[in-house]
């Protein structure tokens, strides 16, 4: 059994389903007992994640490792292993789904309209701002976090917050990052095409033989782990020079995201357990590939490594309350 899987046993159960059973005073919001509970749910949920990160961390101190070899083949093969399996698994209903599409194309978009404003009356561009407070770390931390905290269904269907973030992060995020950036080489993204095969045998009720699934299954097993592996390693070269921006990046990140989540939700008339997805992703820090891009188009890398660096430091008092408000 892979590591998701072995995961999912320990997760804890979905928040819908927690809604329902919860019966007495000591279970009702405001009750110490009820919140005893939730905060060692969150920590539950927290710990595991954190402790894959320091592990990168403490090694990349000690051996200072050459990632990019292992993250290409993660992006190239692991990532979209683990986006077919997901999209084209039994258990995952497409059609149940659909509604975390908009949800995240309008957490995005808000939140790069809500940052807009603010890079101009702080005097920084937008070209620096708007990506890691339009694009956050749904990756690396908001898929473990949705794993532990909503099981293998909850899994599966915060993916579909993962792919659209990627898809919109490889062409909005680019032409942000850049005007004359081209998109020719999308439909030729690994990610992009395993997006588009697990969506196609989704809508079609499709198929594979149960071994060849279970081996596709394996590798994306690996993402994960790999993914706050190397997270943890890239902190290491990460400097806190420019924490003024750092520390505005890493507030107006979650901020706007749970903001937009706030809007959306009722918007959509979203149902408990898609109410919990989008509070979640709103409130993730921002995601490293914000960094590697800004080094890709020599966009203030510097500023940007401390708004990463810094917004995922924060996570720790950010992602618990998006797990409140998710789980409440």
């Amino acid at each position: 059994m892979g590591i998701l899987g072995s995961f999912s046993k320990r997760a804890i159960v979905d928040a819908s389903t927690d809604n329902n059973n919860r019966i007495g005073a000591d279970r009702m919001p405001g009750s110490v007992n009820w919140l005893a509970r939730m905060l060692v749910r969150i920590v539950t949920i927290i710990l595991p994640v954190l402790l894959m990160i320091l592990i990168g961390w403490l090694y990349g101190r000690r051996a200072r490792p050459d990632m990019s070899a292992t993250n290409r083949i993660n992006m190239d093969i692991c990532v979209p292993m683990l986006v077919f399996s997901a999209l084209a698994a039994r258990d995952f209903d497409l059609a149940a789904n659909w509604k975390l599409i908009p949800a995240a194309i309008g957490i995005v978009v808000l939140s790069g309209l809500l940052a807009w404003p603010v890079s101009r009356l702080a005097g920084i561009s937008p070209r620096t701002l708007l990506p890691p407070t339009m694009f956050n770390n749904c990756g690396n931390m908001g898929l473990p976090l949705a794993l532990l905290a909503f099981g293998r269904e909850g899994f599966n269907a915060s993916v579909m917050l993962f792919v659209v973030s990627n898809l919109l992060h490889f062409t909005l995020g680019a032409f942000v990052f850049c005007r004359q950036t081209r998109f020719t080489g999308l439909l030729k993204n690994p990610i992009v095409i395993a997006t588009a095969a697990g969506l196609l045998f989704g809508i079609f009720d499709l198929h594979l033989p149960e071994p060849l699934m279970i081996g596709i299954k394996m590798m994306g097993d690996v993402t994960i782990p790999l993914m706050l592996f190397a997270l943890g390693v890239r902190m290491v070269d990460a400097r806190l020079s420019g924490w003024r921006i750092g520390l505005l990046g890493a507030v107006l990140c979650p901020l706007t995201g749970l903001l937009a989540a706030a809007v959306l939700v009722p918007l959509l008339q979203l149902d408990p357990a898609m109410r919990a997805q989008v509070y979640l992703f709103g409130s993730l820090p921002p995601a490293v590939l914000n960094f590697l891009m800004a080094e890709h188009y020599r966009q203030e890398p510097d500023r940007m490594a401390a708004i990463v660096l810094i917004g995922n430091l924060a996570s720790i008092v950010f992602v618990p309350f998006g797990l409140w408000l998710a789980l409440a």
